[in-house]
């Protein structure tokens, strides 16, 4: 019952901005922190961003200062902005909760940067 959708994956040119969402269903509470993952093709998932109860965020290095995250707790939303796409970004983009020790992850959407 515990449910992440993600939503907003296309193709964009490197340069380009993108914002992907991430539906949440009600057993995942304002409380709990949700993670963006991402997977590019024969790689492994990689963390890309978190954000808090609080609304405060952490991101890799990779991605920081051009990617932000942000959830509007009242429709059981995430968001992920991401500005300055570069080739190296193009992977499907997951949104993830850990409930009660138990990882949750959306279907993914994919994301490609390409001229």
């Amino acid at each position: 019952q515990v449910q992440l959708v993600e939503s907003g994956g296309r193709l964009v040119q490197p340069g380009g901005s993108l914002k992907l969402s991430c539906g949440m269903s009600v057993h995942i509470s304002n409380f709990d922190v949700i993670n963006w993952y991402r997977q590019a093709p024969g790689q492994q998932r990689e963390f890309v961003a978190s954000i808090d109860t609080d609304g405060d965020s952490r991101y890799r290095e990779s991605v920081q200062g051009r990617f932000a995250v942000s959830r509007d707790n009242s429709i059981h939303m995430v968001y992920l902005q991401m500005n300055n796409l570069k080739t190296d970004d193009t992977a499907v983009y997951y949104c993830n909760v850990n409930l009660y020790g138990k990882d949750y992850w959306g279907q993914g959407t994919q994301v490609t940067v390409s001229s």
